[in-house]
């Protein structure tokens, strides 16, 4: 069997990167510094940010570059600082995020992805998001992985879906039903009924939306 080559990425497809507050799930209200990447191979319908999805559409920046920019824009002085860093896209697993992650660490933030979980895992991470996506579902090695479950609902048959994917994480990991944002007045109410009769899952808000910051 031929031996598989591990080509770690030097540089990535950045659509933006910003300094704000998580939103959503399990570290809500916390500083971070977000890496959005481009390129997306899930293509969910109602994703917000769909800009993201041609990794060809934005520049490849060099893992050093990155690393300035979010010490600079974060206010990091020493390694440490413990500050977030929140890797997200698009689909962030699309690419090798071996080197980008051992830079993070080295200059002591703290590593989060937000991820679909369709693609292989790579990085070294503090804390892992799955979202899974019905238009290309996770890997089933990944959701053991998993910190944080966070299920966006859409419509009530979510709830059922949902709960396949509850019986695959780890003991630990944290469960969060989010409604989708264009559908949160009827969604929400709903999501509350759930969790009250499932107390095992937590309520998620974009709540950076509804502050109306990045």
């Amino acid at each position: 069997m031929q031996a598989t080559i591990n080509i770690q990425q030097t540089t990535l497809p950045v659509m933006e990167a910003f300094y704000t507050l998580q939103g959503e799930g399990g570290h809500q209200g916390k500083a971070a510094y977000f890496i959005r990447l481009g390129g997306c191979d899930v293509g969910c319908v109602w994703c917000d940010v769909k800009e993201s999805w041609d990794a060809g559409a934005h520049p490849q920046k060099c893992i050093e570059a990155i690393l300035t920019d979010a010490k600079k824009e974060a206010g990091v002085q020493d390694k440490a600082s413990n500050v977030i860093a929140v890797v997200t896209g698009g689909e962030p697993l699309m690419h090798d995020l071996t080197a980008l992650t051992a830079a993070l660490k080295k200059e002591g933030f703290r590593t989060h992805i937000e991820t679909s979980g369709s693609n292989y895992m790579s990085g070294s991470w503090d804390w892992i998001c799955i979202s899974p996506k019905k238009f290309k579902a996770p890997l089933p090695e990944n959701m053991p992985l998993a910190d944080e479950l966070k299920i966006i609902v859409y419509n009530r048959s979510d709830f059922a879906w949902g709960e396949q994917y509850a019986q695959q994480v780890n003991k630990n990991c944290k469960l969060y039903l989010q409604p989708e944002w264009s559908k949160a007045n009827t969604i929400t109410p709903l999501i509350i009924d759930y969790i009250k009769a499932n107390p095992q899952w937590q309520l998620s808000l974009q709540v950076h939306k509804y502050l109306n910051i990045p």
